[in-house]
């Protein structure tokens, strides 16, 4: 359609300009990548202390010590379960 002005999806009131952008894989069709842009990378950096420290607060603040050694457990068990040769990045087979 000629002259017909397109709408941004991110054009509404109180929305800013998109913090990712997707691309077909083009290797493999059948999922899309997701990829973050600058400002989105910037919105995980200015969130990220809050959201440590909300964590902290909820998860680990009302457990004791030993609680907070059993759960560290758990989660490398489960981790190596799902990644046992530790290629995933940031994890380490235990």
């Amino acid at each position: 359609m000629r002259g017909r002005r397109l709408r941004r999806p991110w054009s509404a009131p109180g929305r800013g300009p998109p913090r990712r952008q997707h691309r077909c894989d083009a290797e493999d069709g059948r999922y899309t990548l997701a990829l973050l842009t600058p400002s989105g990378w910037g919105k995980v950096v200015a969130t990220a202390l809050g959201h440590v420290a909300e964590v902290r607060r909820l998860v680990f603040d009302p457990l004791t010590r030993a609680q907070q050694r059993r759960l560290r457990d758990i989660g490398r068990r489960v981790t190596t379960a799902v990644d046992p040769d530790g290629s995933c990045p940031g994890s380490a087979p235990a």
